[in-house]
C-alpha cells in the first residue's frame, strides 16, 4: 500500500532524486536579511533549475532559521512565510514533479498545513515514533496526533516520510530499539516512508542500515550524505533527499548549481538502467 502511494506520486518505484531548497532565514529569525519577496524570489529561481536539471521531486525547508524552535511554540509568521514560498515554489514546477515541505523543528502539523493550502504532495515529518533528544530538546513520538490532523484537514493524500534515528540528535533513549524496529514501528503507525540519515547534514547514512530497513515493507529514502561518488551504494532506496551535494564545494550553505545537479540525475538514471 505505502510503495504504492510513493510510486503514484513519484512515477516510480526506486531511486527518486528530490532536491532541497534551503529557505533563507525568515522574518523574526536571527539570520533574517532578506525581504520575503527576495525570499521567494530565491526559492523560486532553484526550483526552476532542479526541474530543468531532471530531478524527481523537491523539497522545501527553512533551513537557515537557526536556532530553531520546537513546532510548539512556532510563530504564525512561520507558517505563513512558508505558504508563500511553497506556493511560489509550487507554481514554477511542473505538475508531474512532486514538492514537499519540512518546517524545523518538527512543525510536522504545521507543514501539512502549509501543504493542504499550496497544493503539495508530502512532508518530511521528525520524530514520528518514539522519542529522542535533538539539538532543540526533548522531542515526543507525534504519529497519533499528526495523522488526524491530517484527517481533520483533509489531507490524506499528503505523503508522510518520517526520519528513524534521525541526523543531529542522541538516541539513548532508544538505545534498546533498532532502526529495523523503529522503521517498523513507524509501519504500523502507518508512516507514508521512513529516512535514514547520518549523524548531521551532509553526512553519509549507513548503507548496511539501508539493506537492513528495507525488510521492512515501507519506502526507505536516505535523507543526508548522498553524492555522486556514493549513489551507488543507495540506488536501491526508494528516494535519495539531496541537499549539501548539489551546493557549491558541496556546503548546505552555499548556492545551488546546474551543473552539480544535472550530473547526478544523468548519473542516477544510468544506474537505473543497470
Amino acid at each position: 500500500m505505502a510503495l504504492s502511494r510513493f510510486t503514484r506520486v513519484f512515477h516510480r518505484p526506486r531511486s527518486a532524486v528530490i532536491g532541497m531548497i534551503h529557505v533563507k532565514a525568515l522574518p523574526g529569525t536571527p539570520l533574517h536579511r532578506h525581504r520575503l519577496e527576495k525570499l521567494v524570489e530565491m526559492a523560486r529561481s532553484e526550483a526552476q533549475i532542479y526541474a530543468e536539471a531532471g530531478v524527481d521531486g523537491i523539497l522545501v525547508e527553512n533551513m537557515f532559521d537557526l536556532p530553531y524552535l520546537k513546532g510548539s511554540v512556532l510563530g504564525p509568521e512561520v507558517v505563513a512565510c512558508m505558504t508563500r514560498v511553497c506556493h511560489e515554489v509550487r507554481s514554477v514546477t511542473p505538475k508531474k514533479i512532486p514538492c514537499g515541505v519540512q518546517i524545523l523543528a518538527g512543525g510536522n502539523q504545521e507543514a501539512l498545513a502549509v501543504s493542504k493550502a499550496c497544493g503539495l504532495e508530502f512532508i518530511r515529518a521528525e520524530c514520528f515514533v518514539f522519542s529522542h533528544v535533538a539539538d532543540e530538546g526533548l522531542m515526543d513520538g507525534c504519529a497519533g496526533p499528526l495523522l488526524r490532523y491530517r484527517r481533520a484537514i483533509d489531507a490524506d493524500d499528503v505523503l508522510v516520510f518520517t526520519d528513524i534515528k534521525k541526523k543531529h540528535s542522541a538516541h539513548s533513549i532508544t538505545d534498546d530499539v533498532s532502526v529495523v524496529e523503529m522503521a517498523e514501528a513507524a509501519r504500523f503507525f502507518l508512516a507514508d516512508g521512513v529516512i535514514l540519515t547520518g549523524s548531521a547534514t551532509g553526512q553519509e547514512a549507513d548503507h548496511q542500515q539501508l539493506h537492513d530497513v528495507r525488510s521492512v515493507d515501507l519506502p526507505v529514502l536516505v535523507g543526508s550524505g548522498v553524492t555522486k561518488e556514493n549513489v551507488h551504494k543507495f540506488i536501491n532506496a526508494n528516494g535519495f533527499i539531496v541537499g549539501s551535494h548539489f551546493k557549491r564545494d558541496g556546503k548546505w550553505t552555499g548556492e545551488l548549481e546546474y551543473h552539480r545537479v544535472k550530473a547526478f540525475t544523468d548519473l542516477v538514471k544510468s544506474l537505473r538502467r543497470d
